[in-house]
């Protein structure tokens, strides 16, 4: 569920999906079932936009994932059909409320993603874009800037990952093990 006041969300979803043949409903539409039919079995991604706070009982055992096996198969079922499941189906439920109340049971199966700006996110996009506009060049190294770092976490979180495990398997005093020290 994807809480979005400002619709920048469906932006970033709309962008990110395109390449999986991103299908965009609501709630209540009359065809909304034929197009989770057909997008299941397909494995595209679905978009449920402007949701409120009730969501279609037909949607239930998507929201559960309620698959069911046979053999090597996997389907699902919607209504009274059984539709075959591709596992590269995803499903995105958008919300404008900025503090939606849903039953227990569909925030315990769902992942909640809260898109709403603050006033300082909301700057920081603003200088973003005349930065961009204005200097180019800075936008770019930004970007470039951007992803070194995220590189960089990635790089740290390994290291420390292998530093933990040559630690929980050093044999005898730690201090002798050169690689470990250094």
């Amino acid at each position: 569920v994807l809480i979005d006041p400002q619709m920048q969300g469906v932006v970033w979803v709309k962008t990110r999906e395109a390449n999986n043949g991103l299908v965009v409903t609501r709630m209540g539409h009359s065809k909304m079932v034929m197009v989770f039919e057909q997008a299941i079995a397909a494995g595209r991604s679905v978009l449920v936009e402007h949701m409120e706070e009730t969501i279609d009982a037909a949607l239930q055992p998507i929201i559960s994932r309620n698959v069911i096996k046979r053999g090597d198969s996997k389907s699902i079922k919607l209504g009274d059909k059984e539709i075959k499941y591709n596992p590269s189906f995803r499903l995105v439920m958008q919300t404008q409320l900025s503090n939606p109340h849903y039953r227990p049971e569909i925030q315990a199966e769902c992942t909640l993603i809260n898109f709403t700006v603050t006033e300082q996110g909301l700057e920081e996009q603003l200088l973003f874009l005349v930065v961009r506009l204005e200097r180019p060049d800075l936008a770019r190294r930004k970007a470039e800037l951007i992803t070194e770092q995220n590189e960089f976490k990635i790089r740290l979180d390994e290291l420390e990952a292998l530093l933990l495990d040559k630690l929980a398997h050093a044999e005898g005093d730690i201090l002798d093990d050169v690689d470990l020290i250094f």
